[in-house]
């Protein structure tokens, strides 16, 4: 795109901004080929979508995505609530390349009751609304089958997949099976369980899966008593069994005060590129619900967008009516009837401090599995793919990498970093005065710091490293090589690191002639060698700044009559610079070193100055 074109498509925008309302609603960002990459929500329509382009705008993502736009589209609502609930539509349409990802959960399994004459009550990782009502999804497998065990003991639902109706009872179609035997069904197939009785039965797994079991403990106490007084004691001591079973598991959950009910709870962690955000429902004092769910980040998204996204998307998961929303900090958003509560002590403060140690659980979890805490292993594996790329004769073990450092020829230095096993190796770390170029000749520089290094470690026998990285293109190898093979017969891999006109690293060469590796620029691996070239940068003009550094301060306080090392370094301890040093009265420096030296210091920078 020619810088022409660029300005015309950027006139055509800000003339569609221009022409925005200062309404609620739902932007959506197209690129060249008609292609929704991006959407939005506000409370203003304009001033939300003219932010974007902004010359101050700093985000490099931000600027990439704006990059990419060719026509803006909007839809306008009556509230930022129907906002928020449009933007969640359309992403779950379009999925944008530029929005927030949501790593779904529909992979984990749920409970459904269906709408059969005789209802069944089974898990299943298929949502079908057609076929019945759905509770979860349940990310913790257990505590579902804990839940499913307590409803077969309780009221023993059937598990046959007979399509069973009320004219197959009449006409008793139907025979029981094994699981009437064994006392797991009650036979409502042929009466021997009325189907009223076995309705009261759902409903009441129904609120057991709400998590309202305070409610179901309170009308079977209601209905034990009654039975007790009309003599019925077997039916009451029926009762009290699932009772005392529906007690039992009450006492595993998580409960918190019976004074808080129908809340739900929302706290968010973050790393670099994802975050995780949990969320709890409270339900009658007792925790009923907890999930975390995954968030691709994609420009550099702030936790408030972030929870506003999820809010909406996992209180429309889980059907969620909660009229209060506890969360870790205030965010700008209102959804009618809502509370939002960010709690400072107390049971809620609790919950909040659950939902936040669940969601770093979770994040722990990802991170292991995906060999953060396994690092022999990563490491080992990054290695292999190395020599694979390269067809290497052995494996990466050390790998090191070497850069100049000079102004214009003066205090040039180099260095050298070594990585083993893809890892920083600094006591391997070497730093070089270049003593045989004059100038700023990097190429010679690099030559004679690469003989230096290779001659000493053959001298003292020490390994020779398995790779040699060049911090530049393909004359730097070539350097190397002559220094390497030519001059030391050494037979060592040579690969190199080239810059593109921006001076990012984006090519890896290899060979002699050098060739272009393909691989990605984002990988695991390309990340590891940038580093290594990222670090010895950083090594080696460390140590140029050093030598400056000692050299300016020898020109400025060395070089005076009388100015031994222990009076300069008692200078500079109280006085932290040269600068500071001519800048004190005689009797600053008095208070340091005495009148005598005081006097020889302050006439000789006042001479100075005066000359």
């Amino acid at each position: 795109m020619t810088k022409e074109e660029n300005e015309a498509r950027i006139a055509k925008l800000r003339g569609i901004v221009s022409a925005l309302p200062e309404k609620p609603g739902s932007y959506q960002y197209y690129d060249a080929d008609g292609t929704i990459i991006y959407v939005g929500k506000a409370k203003n329509l304009k001033s939300r979508v003219s932010s974007y382009f902004h010359a101050e705008v700093d985000r490099f993502k931000t600027k990439v995505l704006v990059s990419k736009i060719w026509d803006i589209t909007y839809t306008v609502v009556n509230t930022e609530e129907d906002a928020l609930l449009l933007e969640n539509s359309l992403i779950k349409k379009y999925n944008p390349r530029y929005n927030v990802l949501l790593k779904d959960g529909k992979t984990y399994p749920s409970i459904c009751i269906t709408k059969e004459y005789l209802p069944r009550i089974f898990n299943t990782r298929t949502i079908n609304k057609n076929w019945g009502t759905y509770y979860g999804p349940y990310s913790h497998i257990s505590s579902m089958y804990a839940v499913l065990e307590l409803i077969k003991k309780l009221y023993r639902p059937r598990t046959c997949r007979l399509p069973i109706s009320e004219e197959g009872v009449k006409q008793k179609k139907y025979q029981v099976c094994l699981e009437y035997h064994i006392k797991n069904c009650f036979g409502p197939c042929i009466g021997k369980q009325t189907h009223e009785e076995y309705l009261k039965n759902i409903e009441q797994a129904r609120e057991i899966l709400k998590g309202n079991t305070r409610e179901v403990l309170r009308l079977m106490k209601e209905e034990m008593l009654r039975l007790a007084e009309e003599l019925r004691f077997e039916e009451a001591e029926e009762i009290k069994r699932r009772y005392v079973l529906i007690e039992q598991f009450v006492a595993k959950s998580e409960v918190v005060s019976h004074t808080i009910d129908n809340v739900d709870v929302f706290s968010i962690t973050n790393d670099e590129k994802t975050a995780f955000v949990n969320y709890i429902h409270v339900s009658n004092g007792q925790i009923n619900q907890s999930f975390t769910f995954e968030y691709k980040k994609k420009l550099d998204e702030k936790d408030e967008e972030l929870l506003q996204l999820a809010i909406v998307e996992m209180r429309e998961r889980f059907q969620s009516h909660a009229k209060e929303i506890i969360l870790p900090s205030e965010i700008d958003l209102n959804l009618e009837g809502v509370t939002i509560t960010v709690p400072q002590r107390g049971d809620k403060k609790t919950l909040l401090e659950l939902s936040l140690m669940n969601g770093k659980q979770y994040k722990f979890d990802r991170l292991k599995q995906a060999e953060k805490l396994n690092p022999e292993q990563k490491q080992v594996r990054l290695m292999k793919e190395l020599q694979d790329l390269l067809h290497l004769p052995k494996i990466p073990y050390q790998i090191e990498c070497f850069d100049n450092s000079n102004i214009s020829g003066s205090d040039a230095v180099a260095a050298c970093v070594v990585f083993k096993k893809m890892k920083p190796s600094k006591q391997d770390y070497r730093k070089y005065n270049i003593r045989t170029v004059v100038g700023p000749d990097d190429y010679a520089s690099m030559k004679e710091v690469v003989d230096r290094r290779y001659s000493r470690l053959i001298e003292e026998g020490e390994p020779l490293p398995d790779l040699i990285v060049a911090d530049g293109g393909k004359g730097q190898m070539e350097v190397i090589r002559q220094a390497v093979q030519d001059q030391l017969q050494l037979d060592i891999p040579i690969a190199g690191l080239a810059k593109d006109d921006k001076h990012r690293t984006n090519e890896l060469l290899y060979g002699f002639p050098p060739h272009v590796i393909g691989m990605k620029t984002n990988s695991e691996l390309f990340r590891v060698l940038t580093k290594l070239q990222d670090e010895v940068h950083r090594f080696a003009i460390t140590f140029h700044r050093e030598k400056r550094s000692k050299h300016a301060l020898q020109s400025e306080l060395d070089n005076i009559k009388g100015v031994g090392p222990k009076t300069r370094d008692d200078l500079l301890k109280a006085f932290k610079s040269v600068k500071r040093i001519k800048e004190a009265t005689l009797e600053q420096l008095a208070a340091v070193l005495g009148p005598s030296k005081a006097n020889v210091i302050y006439t000789y920078f006042n001479n100075e100055v005066s000359s």
